[in-house]
């Protein structure tokens, strides 16, 4: 569902540009709204929520399909945890939808989907990997790594019931906004694959911005 925000740039209380196959990561305080703006159209942004006082408590793929309904995730969703709470709800869209099913690319993915020589390929996972690493405030380890939300991706099931990595929805300007309600610790990566459409075989950055 297409939903535009009220909120202005300009009293944005953070902004940061996060190149392709980097990643963010920060605690977004409850009450919070922050966006991830596409900036060149097209672009992946590989995203997991954690509760800020307990990491072991974080977003669930299937918890929020169940009780939404849909596997697309647009205006109005509220991103449930694995303990059934709610962490964040989508409070504005001008994409349209986002995925929750396709998962993240990894060098095995890699290998798996595209060919061996792909393996070495810089792949979402490693940006998660580097973040948790350089980031030992926050106590996580690699098995931290669970579901995740594509914003921006286009996933579609097909009849068969399986997934297609289609050419995204997005364009140059597009967001998704998303209201905090917990503590939530924020870790995206900025999509560095080359291998599909989801990036338009061109990755590039995005914005995040936060308004108190």
């Amino acid at each position: 569902m297409i939903k535009e925000s009220e909120l202005m740039i300009k009293n944005a209380s953070y902004r940061e540009t996060v190149l392709a196959g980097d990643y963010f990561m920060k605690v977004i305080k409850k009450g919070q709204t922050f966006r991830i703006l596409d900036l060149e159209g097209n672009q992946a942004a590989d995203t997991l929520f954690y509760n800020a006082d307990d990491p072991s408590e974080r977003y669930s793929a299937v918890d929020t399909i169940r009780e939404q309904g849909n596997v697309y995730l647009s205006a109005g969703t509220r991103l449930l945890s694995n303990e059934n709470n709610l962490m964040l709800e989508i409070v504005a869209d001008t994409c349209g939808r986002h995925d929750t099913l396709g998962g993240a690319c990894a060098t095995e993915s890699n290998t798996i989907r595209y060919s061996l020589d792909k393996k070495c390929m810089h792949a979402c996972r490693d940006s998660w990997m580097l973040a948790i690493a350089e980031n030992d405030q926050y106590g996580m380890s690699k098995r931290d790594i669970t579901h995740n939300i594509n914003f921006f991706m286009n996933v579609p099931v097909t009849k068969e019931g399986g997934l297609s990595f289609e050419d995204g929805l997005s364009a140059p300007g597009k967001y998704v906004e998303l209201k905090a309600h917990m503590d939530t610790i924020v870790l995206v990566s900025n999509c560095p694959q080359l291998n599909n459409p989801c990036n338009a075989y061109n990755p590039t950055p995005v914005e995040i911005i936060i308004w108190d």
